[in-house]
């Protein structure tokens, strides 16, 4: 927030929706209709619940008059964070790392998402604790 602010900078917040693939033993075409139903009301359900909290953030930093814009999308999330970022030319990502490793090894140890998005962009990343 800060940054934008003595920068004039404009802000992304960009939140991926994780596909959720269907399970291969579920072969017949009406039980895959069926998943296929469920699975993109999830996904609905999923973003709309994300675009309410995500809008609290939105108006905050309007208020304080900074350019910012949400998107919400479906897809892989290293997939998309990398596609997006190259698409809109960032200058820099400040991506929310979540720990799931206690102790030295969370240090030590990236997560999956940061550690391909790291090797697919070409901007600098600052990566944050998302847990706090």
């Amino acid at each position: 927030k800060n940054l934008a602010k003595i920068h004039d900078s404009k802000i992304t917040i960009l939140h991926i929706v994780e596909r959720i693939p269907i399970p291969a033993s579920i072969t017949f075409s009406t039980e895959r209709r069926q998943w296929q139903k469920y699975l993109a009301e999830a996904r609905a359900e999923l973003k709309k619940e994300t675009r309410n909290k995500m809008q609290k953030f939105v108006t905050k930093l309007k208020k304080e008059n900074i350019s910012v814009t949400l998107k919400i999308v479906e897809g892989y999330p290293e997939e998309e964070i990398s596609r997006i970022s190259k698409s809109e030319n960032y200058d820099v990502l400040i991506m929310a790392k979540r720990r799931k490793l206690p102790g030295l090894k969370a240090i030590l140890k990236l997560g999956s998402v940061s550690r391909k998005v790291l090797e697919q962009v070409t901007c600098p990343i600052i990566l944050i604790d998302g847990e706090k």
